[in-house]
């Protein structure tokens, strides 16, 4: 998946990196909490879903946490949901006119018992998608609202 964002990078990787904080832009998170270490890779987070998801809880691991590359990657290892080996890495890049980013987030996953590649994917890209449109929405947001501020 790929977004473009008029923001630039340095306003948008703080809210990308913050493993401690995903549910900043994904709102289909509602808490998280990190339950080993501090943060840095290796640290485990919980993440707890909104209702109306097949999902309850997910444990995750930081896998990457680059800052001069803008580069994180987390795995999930655990959790209430069917996502099963997920594995997610987001890069962020200054966009070919300079003043925005280009975010692209990949991820592999496995099929579960019961479900098509196809159906998998379509529910993982829904998720990304909305997720990068809200990380989106929320850096060109405090973009145009710094702009806006004596």
């Amino acid at each position: 998946m790929v977004q473009n964002i008029a923001a630039p990078v340095a306003t948008v990787w703080p809210l990308v990196r913050r493993f401690d904080n995903p549910q900043a832009y994904k709102h289909f998170l509602k808490s998280c909490h990190v339950i080993d270490g501090d943060g840095d890779v290796g640290s485990l987070r919980e993440v707890h879903v909104v209702s109306g998801l097949p999902a309850g809880s997910s444990t995750e691991r930081l896998e990457i946490l680059d800052d001069e590359r803008h580069v994180i990657s987390f795995s999930v290892v655990g959790g209430d949901h069917r996502l099963k080996n997920y594995r997610s890495l987001t890069t962020l890049h200054q966009s070919p006119t300079g003043s925005g980013t280009v975010v692209i987030e990949s991820y592999v996953v496995d099929v579960p018992p019961g479900n098509t590649k196809d159906e998998t994917c379509v529910f993982a890209d829904t998720i990304v998608r909305c997720n990068l449109q809200s990380l989106a929405q929320i850096a060109e947001d405090l973009v145009k609202n710094n702009s806006e501020s004596p």
